[in-house]
C-alpha cells in the first residue's frame, strides 16, 4: 500500500496500542510539511526562497493530496507572497485531521472515542494493520542504521523527522547520538534530485525554527 509522507510521519507518531500521538506539537508541523513535500515530489508544487508556488493543479488521484493542493491554491491566490512557514502554520491542524482520517479509511488505524474525566471528548487512533508501518520502520533502519542509500522519499521523510527533532518516534529505544549524525547528513539533501533537494532544505529549516521556538516557549 502506498502512503504519503505526511501519513508516514503520522504512523510513526501514533502509539500502536494507545493511539496517542507522541511528540504531538512537532509531529503536527512535520505532517503538514510531509504533505507539502509530497506535492513537490509529484511536481505539483515548487518550494524555493521560503516561498511555495503551484506548478501543476491537475489531480494526483489521491484524495488527501488533492484536497491539500486545492486549499493551498486558494490560500496562495489571496497572497502576494505565499510563505512556506505561513502555510504550514495555517494548515498543520487541518492536515493532521485529514491525514488521520485517511489512515482510518485505509484501515491502518481505527478511531476510538473516549471522554476524559467523563466530560471531555478524546479521540485516539490505535493500530489496526501494522504492515505499512513495519515496512516503513524497516526502510528507515536500513538507511539510517545500516547505511543504505536513500531515495528521494526517504530523504524527505528523514529531513522532516530530523528538522522537527522527532528522532525518538522513528527509532524508539535507540540513543539519539547513534542516529542524529546520519539523519543530519541525509537531511542536507545530497541524495535527492535538485528541486526536491531545495524543498528538503527549506522544510528542514522551517521545522528546526519552529521546534526551537516551541522548546524556548516551554522553558
Amino acid at each position: 500500500m502506498s502512503v504519503t509522507l505526511g501519513e508516514e510521519v503520522m504512523l510513526l507518531s501514533l502509539d500502536d496500542e494507545s493511539g496517542v500521538a507522541r511528540g504531538r506539537a512537532s509531529a503536527a508541523w512535520a505532517v503538514a510539511g510531509g504533505t507539502l513535500l509530497e506535492l513537490v515530489i509529484r511536481d505539483r508544487v515548487r518550494v524555493a526562497s521560503g516561498r511555495v508556488t503551484l506548478t501543476d493543479i491537475s489531480p494526483t488521484r489521491e484524495g488527501l493530496l488533492d484536497e491539500r493542493l486545492h486549499l493551498l491554491g486558494e490560500w496562495a491566490r489571496r497572497r502576494r507572497s505565499a510563505k512556506v512557514s505561513e502555510w504550514l502554520a495555517k494548515d498543520q491542524t487541518a492536515s493532521v485531521r485529514a491525514t488521520v482520517g485517511s489512515l482510518c479509511e485505509r484501515g491502518l488505524v481505527v478511531e476510538e472515542r473516549h471522554r476524559a474525566l467523563g466530560l471531555f471528548p478524546v479521540r485516539r487512533y490505535p493500530e489496526a494493520d501494522g504492515t505499512v508501518e513495519r515496512e516503513l520502520r524497516d526502510r528507515l533502519e536500513r538507511v539510517v542504521l545500516h547505511g543504505a542509500r536513500p531515495d528521494d522519499r526517504t530523504s524527505s521523510l528523514i529531513a522532516l523527522l530530523h528538522g522537527a527533532r522527532l528522532h525518538g518516534i522513528a527509532f524508539p529505544g535507540v540513543p539519539h547520538k547513534q542516529v542524529e549524525p546520519r539523519m543530519a547528513a541525509i537531511a542536507e539533501g545530497q541524495w535527492a534530485a535538485g528541486g526536491v533537494r531545495r524543498a528538503i532544505r527549506e522544510m528542514q529549516a522551517t521545522m528546526a525554527a519552529v521546534t526551537a521556538a516551541t522548546i524556548a516557549a516551554c522553558t
